[in-house]
């Protein structure tokens, strides 16, 4: 088994590992399927992730290409996303799985991350039970939309403990800001705010780029913030399929 980091020649060996892992894994049409290939992984785009330096995408080859993870440094000495973890239905059950997420957490570590977060629909047992066995804990659900219908997303982490900054509002309420909670945005990463410091009630999103809180959301998960136009749009819309 070979861990590498992705190059152009892997584009098309990527694209079949996500094929076949989302029927796999799930009922979608093979119209939805293809879009989504094609959105993440076609020419241009692919080309434009290997180029971020911000973002890390490596292949696990057993005889050619079998597996591999994108993951993405939201804000450097902080958090890194997890966003793909992909095996080929033919070779899952062999451990693939797990050496792709020592290598990708190592390469992370490397780049700066303290500390991880990964995503995976509500629907999605296998993907949840590979996060909570390796020590993460659901701190939060997003609502998403596949193919028009509307999913819930649980978010985890293996951040030891959440570090929360208070913050008065207008109107004089208390809200917390998880500095280990943030979402990518155009400019400067986004905090998820709470509403108490349990983190039983979400109030909103804190956009750090100028310090304001900026609470306004569509419907597929489009933050903008108010005061400096920061944006945060959705890069993905599944985790683990593993």
């Amino acid at each position: 088994m070979d861990i590498r980091e992705a190059t152009p020649d892997d584009r098309e060996a990527v694209q079949e590992v996500t094929r076949r892992s989302l029927e796999a894994s799930y009922s979608l049409s093979p119209t939805t399927i293809e879009g989504a290939v094609e959105e993440w992984y076609g020419a241009e785009r692919y080309e434009e992730k290997l180029d971020e330096s911000d973002r890390l995408l490596l292949v696990t080859e057993v005889d050619g290409v079998v597996g591999f993870s994108e993951s993405v440094l939201v804000a450097a000495g902080g958090q890194a996303d997890l966003l793909w973890l992909h095996v080929h239905p033919d070779h899952r059950g062999q451990g693939i799985g797990q050496e792709l997420y020592e290598h990708t957490e190592q390469h992370l570590e490397e780049m700066g991350a303290e500390y991880l977060r990964g995503r995976v629909l509500a629907d999605n047992q296998m993907g949840a039970a590979f996060y909570e066995e390796r020590g993460f804990e659901q701190v939060d659900d997003e609502h998403i939309e596949i193919d028009d219908d509307r999913h819930v997303e649980h978010i985890y982490s293996n951040a030891v403990s959440r570090q929360l900054r208070s913050l008065v509002t207008d109107d004089g309420s208390v809200v917390y800001v998880d500095r280990t909670d943030e979402e990518v945005g155009s400019d400067a990463p986004f905090n998820v705010v709470l509403e108490d410091p349990e983190g039983e009630t979400h109030y909103g999103y804190f956009c750090t780029n100028c310090e304001e809180l900026a609470n306004a959301m569509s419907a597929n998960g489009r933050i903008k913030c108010a005061s400096c136009g920061n944006t945060r749009k959705p890069t993905r819309w599944d985790a683990s399929y593993l």
